[in-house]
C-alpha cells in the first residue's frame, strides 16, 4: 500500500502580514473618567476628538475611537450638580512596550482633560479622574 503524501498550503505573502498585523489593530484601551462632583449648579463637559493616549518614551500616540456617556464638541453633557459624572473612552492599542501613558484632550482653549503618568495593566482597562 503506497503513503500519499499532502503537499504545504501555500499562503500568499500579503495574507500572512495581514495576519500578523491584525492582533495589534483589534486591540482596544478602555479608560473610564471620573469628573468629580461640582457645585450646586452643575458643570457641562465635553469631549474633543483630538484626544489621545501618548506613550511617555515614544510619544506614539493611540486615538479616540468611541465615547460613552459624554458629548463630543460641538455638544454639551450636562453634569448634574454634588454627583461624581462617570463617562467611558475607548482608544487604538497601546505599543506593546508601553509601560505609562498619558491621557490628553489637545485642544486650542484652556480646560482639556489631562492625566499624566497612567501605569500601563494587563487589562488595558483603567479609572481615572479627570
Amino acid at each position: 500500500m503506497s503513503t500519499i503524501q499532502k503537499p504545504a498550503p501555500v499562503i500568499a505573502p500579503e495574507i500572512v502580514e495581514e495576519l500578523r498585523i491584525l492582533p495589534v489593530e483589534e486591540k482596544q484601551v478602555i479608560i473610564h473618567c471620573c469628573f468629580p462632583a461640582e457645585a450646586a449648579l452643575g458643570s457641562l463637559i465635553r469631549i474633543w476628538p483630538s484626544t489621545f493616549l501618548v506613550d511617555e518614551v515614544s510619544g506614539s500616540r493611540s486615538r479616540l475611537v468611541h465615547a460613552e456617556n459624554i458629548s463630543f464638541t460641538p455638544m454639551w453633557t450636562e453634569v448634574p450638580p454634588f454627583r461624581d459624572y462617570w463617562f467611558t473612552l475607548i482608544f487604538e492599542g497601546l505599543p506593546a512596550d508601553c509601560k505609562q501613558f498619558d491621557l490628553q484632550e489637545m485642544i486650542a482653549e484652556e480646560g482639556g482633560f489631562f492625566v499624566q503618568n497612567i501605569r500601563r495593566n494587563q487589562t488595558d482597562v483603567y479609572r481615572v479622574r479627570v
